[in-house]
């Protein structure tokens, strides 16, 4: 909650909606046993109004309690799991306007029913812990549960890229410099902006920028490739023309303070694509990409480097505009990871529009498909090479499937890892129709499942676990049968 006033406030208003629910009484009810407005008793229970001390001891006398048992901020034993929810600072950190959720709402919905939200709560708890999900994970959770609702695509920052652009008269493409974008921190923002060796101050070195915000100081890591410099000094510019005050200091994460300062790094990170990708030259060549008759990878390799030599800023800039401005509604974007001397392939970013689709993260150390067409990029990666590739992924149980394309390279910032980025457009009515080299003959259909432990595909050639999940459902689904079948008999 905001303030302790407002803690104190929502709970009486939750012990005087139970006391009056007990009675079975509508507001109507109590309003006409104590005098007191039905308007007014609706804002004391929506903890918008504390009753001054005479009007607790009315309705105290009409509910039948004491005055304590109205004005006592302990909860009872049915909404004791929202005692450490309500003083903590989780409507404040995650936003609920965002969803259009108001707080007074879901005070109202825990009240109604406390025991069933209750158990909810609890099963919400058991399942965090089970899959490890920590305070982090949670608020990016949230993000992209944001960034989803609005198909990741916010005007209002495209609207003041394009303003912000006009004023400084910039002409945005590939080869926009670094040296234009710091010259605009320095006079324009205020900034000092300095190069640091890192690397003596031990594990910074894969650090990529720190920010002293009293100083307005920016140190930039001597590593830094001209397209990290680039999107970094465009980053910063984000956080000032969008005026963002609460921000990380560091790039990459190293920690964080509120679900305020995740949401303002993805909006300036939005502002800095925005600004280097601009939109309209995107759609454009993007739209001439899909109407081709023939898949060639050189093709959209070709697309990459007309506006970046930063795949990863490019594949993310298309999940902006191929949802609000191209009519493609149902994609991914995944970010995949494999470390040098590691098998294990991780999913390090992912974006789902429209609805959850069949690739997704998994919490429970599981291995995702070799088959798809990132992992398999993954594999075959050459040092200094940068492959670009696609495929039809037929998700053989789910009954659909997506045109995947995928960009992997060495990430140029790590310790020798590899990164896969990859976007897939499920295929339907809609989205064939957009696409004109859909049935290439270049263009191969491989069934694929999302896991190993998951995937009925039989003597798959590059399996890495037995499909024990699948195993232990089927298993299942024949007890049901022997059980029917019992029943028949008798």
């Amino acid at each position: 909650m905001n303030s302790e006033s407002d803690f104190i406030k929502t709970v009486f208003g939750l012990k005087l909606k139970q006391q009056r629910q007990k009675k079975n009484w509508s507001l109507q009810d109590l309003a006409v046993k104590t005098g007191l407005s039905k308007s007014y008793l609706n804002e004391i229970e929506n903890g918008k109004k504390y009753p001054k001390h005479d009007k607790i001891i009315q309705l105290s006398d009409a509910l039948n309690c004491t005055f304590d048992d109205l004005v006592s901020t302990k909860l009872d034993k049915s909404l004791a799991p929202f005692n450490e929810i309500l003083q903590s600072d989780f409507f404040k950190e995650v936003p609920l306007e965002l969803f259009g959720i108001n707080k007074n709402n879901l005070i109202s919905i825990i009240s109604d029913a406390p025991k069933k939200v209750t158990a909810f709560i609890n099963a919400l708890i058991e399942i965090s812990q089970n899959y490890n999900l920590g305070k982090e994970r949670f608020y990016f959770a949230v993000l992209r549960s944001f960034q989803e609702l609005y198909d990741n695509y916010f005007p209002e920052i495209e609207d003041k890229v394009s303003l912000f652009t006009e004023e400084n008269h910039l002409q945005i493409d590939k080869d926009l410099k670094s040296d234009i974008l710091e010259t605009i921190l320095t006079e324009k923002f205020s900034y000092t902006i300095q190069w640091e060796d890192f690397e003596k101050y031990g594990t910074l070195d894969n650090l990529r920028s720190l920010f002293f915000p009293d100083k307005k100081l920016l140190l930039l890591n001597k590593k830094l490739e001209k397209d990290q410099k680039t999107f970094i000094l465009a980053k910063e510019i984000g956080f000032n023309v969008l005026e963002l005050k609460v921000r990380p200091t560091t790039y990459s994460w190293l920690d964080f303070g509120s679900f305020e300062e995740i949401l303002n790094n993805f909006y300036a990170s939005y502002f800095a694509g925005a600004l280097l990708i601009s939109k309209e030259p995107a759609i454009e060549k993007a739209s001439e990409f899909f109407q081709q008759n023939t898949w060639e990878p050189e093709n959209f390799a070709n697309l990459i480097n007309s506006f970046t030599h930063s795949p990863e800023t490019f594949y993310y800039r298309l999940t902006n505009i191929l949802s609000a401005e191209m009519g493609i509604k149902d994609l991914f974007y995944l970010c995949l990871v494999k470390k040098k001397g590691s098998e294990k392939i991780q999913i390090l970013k992912e974006l789902h529009l429209n609805h959850q689709q069949a690739p997704h993260a998994n919490a429970m150390n599981e291995h995702y498909c070799r088959r798809w067409i990132a992992v398999k990029n993954l594999h075959h990666l050459k040092e200094n090479e940068t492959l670009t590739d696609a495929q039809i992924s037929h998700y053989k149980d789910q009954g659909i499937s997506y045109l995947v394309i995928s960009t992997s390279q060495k990430n140029p910032f790590s310790d020798g890892s590899n990164r896969s980025y990859c976007l897939g457009i499920l295929l339907n009515s809609q989205t064939i129709k957009k696409i004109s080299f859909i049935k290439s003959p270049s263009l191969k259909t491989i069934n694929v499942g999302v896991t190993c432990e998951a995937c009925s595909i039989p003597d798959c050639e590059v399996r890495q676990a037995p499909p024990v999940r699948l195993e232990k459902e089927h298993f299942n689904l024949s007890m049901k049968n022997a059980i029917e079948k019992i029943k028949k008999d008798f």
